[in-house]
């Protein structure tokens, strides 16, 4: 039976009341399994559940199956196994493992094959080596050992004394074989009894003893003749037919002895009848013309019908166990009525076996004392004294339950006259305790806490802290149309974060959206073609419906709606998107070429992948797309020369309407449209296997940069205690050089001079012309003393300086290193951002009142650092998004009246609302660092510090935000700064536009940063 988590899949049963009320109730049946359900809910939970690919097959072991492949493969094995395992040995087998205790399966198997593999069953095929050529054999029958028939069958000892004179005679003497069925003796009976021990077994019943009868299988299509002489003979006499013939010899290559084996060898002993052993010996081989020959064979079975592994499949799938300890093995019922094994247990299996299971337990318990004992011997706590300790905590708390029992008994009658006396004490007792707690001081706060807990005091608004957040800007695009702006952001961060599966070069969020105001034919908008090209050639790998915004438009039901907004029936509409962009999977859209017929491939594109359920403005877009009002059909348009539509340009369709190409239509959608095109077309583009393989790959290496950080970390702080132990060296030696010590050598000079001044004095009386004499040389020898002591103290000094020197260089090389590493940390963490950004873009924080803080540059394939270290950025901005609509759960936990109230007064008169955007665009608003915030502008007006000045780090997340403002400070303000300037230098001045506008556009607007993008990334 299939397994599911190692478990067997039961049947459900079916109800018990199924056909109670109802006897021709309808139900539902699975015919696979023979399962039956009252509702459909049911069967098709089922059926769910077993279309899963998480079953396994019992028998072969495969995995990642649903339940009807795995039953399909339990099936074949099961029905391979019993087509290549011996017919005749199945019974004989089965009948020897019943109810045999053993704890694996393995060990039974080696038992059973160890016991049959030199014992062998009438109608088994076997193989016969005659003289180097091996044929195929059927035992036809088999004699027992004389000394087996003697004891176990006594009165028929006559009928099996003639055993060696019935091997010598004719094949076809069917009188002794009908005496020797009529009596039949034991084969194997007690070698493959499993109780007895190997030897034992061996010694009574020796399979080399056995005598069997085998008829070599001839090669015939047809098979035997009846009645004919050489034909295989069963064991009462009749015919043996089989119903296909196999080969009687297995193909050997060669030849023998001179001549063609398979020809003569075949023609010598093709249906013979041969009496063999199990060992080699000698044998009677019987032809039909009555010749008598002695030859030397040797039978065997073929591997692939009998092994170790088929035996232990064939046991696995025949058998089964319980799960409680000792357990016998049985074999399963059906399996047991077929072979005719006995299945009901006998009484004295049944006293082994609990016998088996006794001596176990005690095993186990005798393992558990022992192990308990050494415990206690070793004073450890043991689950033995942990027990007795639990039963002793009972005892003693079932007589504090009694005792306190008695104790209620006794003053329950005391407890009503005490009731109203308790009552008034304790009511006195709280009014204490509600005046003690009065006076009791709060607990000091532990900061950082919840923001909205904390407050502005005087003290903080002394330490320069402002109670007013300074004003942020509104002025963002696409306001006016709700999620237009969300959307705006999402899509411009998809084409940053996966610009290089895309083959797509990074744009700031400036060019993108004056690339999306773009309203002009000519010059065209590369930026607009790149985007959409790259989108559509992803969505070709995707699965698509053919014809999917057809089928929609025909089907829906808002014409009501659609005339009020006067627009064109749904079927003038497919009309003219019938011949437009069928073949957008096929078109090639060149970079070289400019992208020429992206508009075309977009209209197809929509064709097969939108609906109007999952687009709700797809009726609008493509009206505006392929239709033209009739009163501006006749104008004139820059991109006449274009290739239209198969549908002729300017042909009137409907009433107040033209057909018209994508190409002259799109420059004059609105803004809001086109992002709401990108964004369903970047929807559908995060599930194709490139987006889906680029972020598996960004997880791969953010793995690789967790280990590198850690190894890096280890690496600065192994460095910075060689540093420390360096400052320590040089510490010790400068303190040593401060305090140097008197020089030895010197003062023992000075000792020996001493002393030959006197001995020089006391000889002067003996000696006195020799005085000048001894004095000069006294002198000379301290000379030279005093200066052998100098020259070595500046030799130690020499060295100290020396190991100064060296001590100094390798701390700066340590430093050197220290700093190498730091810049690497820095560089995971821009890389971490990067890569972190593909799969979720979290933003920097959120202050008191919930609003989030979003700064999207760095993320994806946007880098915050270009080539040579110059600053890049890509919005340039810090993005402030309201609270949810999920934050008002907060707010009703704060109670939203008074946090409405004090966001007015911390805030302003206008909040944020919820879904709603703002910006800060300059840097001084947004600064970090109290000291870097003062700086003075032309008016002496400090607005640099306003906004930090208004986070409280005393609240958990105005601290964090604070945090990350001052962990990215190096890489935003100057991305700020650039994009300030970048701003300013295009910037034109009104007057100077208004002139332009008599005069060509193109002129003046091909000069704009987004009309000179280019994608250095595409690919034709």
């Amino acid at each position: 039976m299939p397994t599911c988590r190692r478990k067997r899949v039961l049947l459900t049963q079916p109800p018990i009341d199924i056909d109670a009320h109802d006897p021709n109730r309808d139900v539902y049946l699975l015919p696979q399994t023979g399962e039956i359900f009252d509702s459909y809910e049911a069967y098709a939970a089922r059926m769910s559940f077993y279309k899963l690919k998480q079953f396994q097959c019992e028998v072969t072991g495969k995995s990642g199956l649903d339940y009807f492949q795995a039953l399909d493969s339990e099936h074949q094995e099961a029905r391979t196994l019993h087509s290549r395992f011996p017919e005749p040995l199945k019974a004989a087998v089965l009948r020897t493992v019943q109810w045999q205790v053993m704890g694996r399966l393995d060990h039974l198997v080696e038992a059973v094959y160890e016991r049959f593999k030199d014992r062998y069953f009438q109608g088994e095929k076997v193989f016969i080596d005659v003289q180097g050529d091996k044929f195929w054999a059927r035992v036809a029958q088999v004699f027992p050992p004389k000394t087996l028939v003697a004891t176990t069958n006594s009165p028929n000892k006559s009928n099996h004394s003639d055993l060696k004179r019935k091997r010598e005679s004719s094949v076809t003497s069917s009188q002794s074989v009908t005496t020797e069925a009529d009596h039949p003796m034991p084969i194997h009976s007690i070698g493959a009894d499993l109780k007895l021990p190997t030897k034992e077994a061996t010694e009574r019943d020796d399979p080399a003893k056995y005598f069997y009868k085998v008829q070599i299988l001839e090669e015939e299509k047809n098979g035997f003749k009846d009645g004919a002489a050489d034909a295989p003979v069963d064991v009462d006499g009749t015919l043996v037919k089989s119903e296909r013939r196999e080969s009687g010899r297995v193909k050997e290559k060669g030849k023998l002895n001179g001549y063609d084996v398979d020809g003569e060898a075949k023609a010598k002993w093709g249906g013979s009848l041969m009496e063999v052993q199990c060992q080699v010996m000698s044998y009677v081989l019987y032809f039909s013309s009555s010749n008598l020959n002695t030859l030397n064979v040797a039978p065997s079975r073929d591997r692939l019908a009998f092994s170790k592994s088929l035996l232990r499949r064939f046991l696995r799938d025949c058998l089964d166990r319980d799960s409680s300890l000792a357990s016998p093995w049985t074999v399963k019922p059906a399996i047991a009525a077929r072979f005719d094994v006995p299945s009901e247990m006998p009484d004295e299996v049944k006293a082994d076996v609990e016998q088996v299971r006794k001596g176990e337990i005690d095993k186990r318990k005798r393992v558990w004392e022992e192990k308990e004992a050494q415990a206690e011997r070793e004073g450890r706590y043991t689950k033995k004294m942990k027990k007795r300790d639990e039963r002793e905590q009972k005892a003693v708390a079932k007589a504090a339950e009694v005792e306190s029992k008695q104790k209620d008994a006794q003053t329950k009658a005391k407890a009503k006259q005490e009731k109203m006396a308790a009552e008034q004490a304790a009511k006195e007792e709280a009014e204490r305790l509600m005046a003690e707690k009065a006076k009791q001081k709060k607990k000091p706060v532990r900061y950082p806490t919840e923001d909205l807990d904390v407050w502005i005091t005087e003290k903080d608004k002394k330490a320069g802290m402002i109670a007013r957040r300074p004003p942020f800007r509104k002025c963002l695009p696409f306001l006016e149309t709700k999620g237009a702006f969300d959307s705006f952001l999402m899509t411009w961060n998809f084409f940053m974060c996966f610009g290089q599966p895309l083959h797509l070069s990074s744009f700031t969020l400036d060019e993108y959206e004056h690339a999306l105001q773009h309203s002009l034919a000519e010059p065209p908008c590369n930026l607009l073609a790149e985007i959409h090209s790259v989108l559509i050639y992803n969505l070709r790998t995707l699965p698509f419906e053919r014809h999917s915004a057809v089928l929609s438009l025909l089907n829906s039901t808002n014409e009501p709606e659609a005339s009020q907004q006067e627009l064109p029936p749904s079927k003038d509409l497919v009309n003219a998107m019938a011949d437009v962009g069928n073949n957008w999977e096929r078109v090639p859209l060149k970079h070289s070429e400019g992208r020429e017929g992206w508009e075309e491939a977009l209209i197809g594109c929509l064709k097969d992948h939108a609906t109007v359920e999952k687009f709700p403005r797809l009726r609008h877009i493509l009206t505006h797309l392929l239709l033209k009002p009739t009163d501006t059909a006749n104008s004139p348009h820059p991109s006449e020369s274009h290739p239209s539509t198969p549908r002729s340009s300017g042909t009137p369709i409907t009433e107040g309407y033209t057909v018209t190409s994508p190409y002259e239509r799109y420059h004059t959608l609105p803004p809001t449209d086109k992002i709401f095109i990108l964004q369903f077309m970047c929807e559908l583009a995060v599930s194709s296997k490139s987006i889906r393989m680029y972020m598996e790959s960004c997880e791969e290496q953010l793995t690789a940069l967790r280990k590198e950080k850690i190894e890096v970390n280890r690496q600065k702080r192994q460095l910075v205690e060689e540093m420390a132990a360096l400052t320590g060296e040089k510490e010790a030696a400068e303190a040593a050089t401060e305090e140097p010590q008197p020089p030895n050598d010197l003062s023992d000079v000075e000792s020996d001079g001493v002393a030959l001044s006197e001995d020089a004095s006391e000889s002067g009386s003996v000696a006195g012309g020799r005085r000048s004499s001894a004095s000069r040389q006294l002198s000379l020898r301290l000379k030279a003393q005093q200066g052998l002591a100098h020259a070595k103290q500046r030799e130690l000094a020499r060295q100290k300086t020396a190991s100064a020197k060296l001590a100094l260089a390798e701390h700066r090389r340590l430093d050197e290193e220290v700093n190498k590493l730091e810049r690497r940390l820095e560089s995971i963490e821009r890389e971490f951002r990067k890569l972190l950004g593909v799969a979720r873009v979290k933003p920097m924080g959120r202050d008191r009142y919930l609003n989030r803080f979003w700064w999207f540059d760095g993320c994806g394939g946007s880098s915050l650092l270009g080539s040579g270290g110059a600053v890049q950025y890509g919005t340039g901005r810090i993005f402030i998004q309201g609270p949810s609509e999920f934050d008002e759960d907060f707010w009703a936990w704060k109670g939203v009246h008074q946090v409405d109230e004090r966001r007015k007064d911390e805030e302003g008169e206008e909040p944020l609302a919820p879904g709603s955007w703002a910006v800060y665009t300059e840097i001084d608003e947004v600064r970090p660092s109290l000291l870097e915030c003062v700086d003075f502008n032309e008016n002496g007006l400090l607005q640099i510090t306003e906004f930090i000045k208004w986070l409280n780090p005393k609240g958990h997340r105005e601290l964090a935000l604070k945090n990350a403002l001052s962990r990215w400070w190096d890489h935003l303000a100057p991305g700020v700064r650039k994009r300030t300037a970048d701003t300013n230098a295009v910037a034109k001045l009104p007057e100077a536009r208004r002139s332009m506008r008599g005069k060509n556009p193109g002129s003046d607007i091909s000069r704009e940063p987004y009309m000179m993008w280019t994608n250095r990334k595409a690919i034709n």
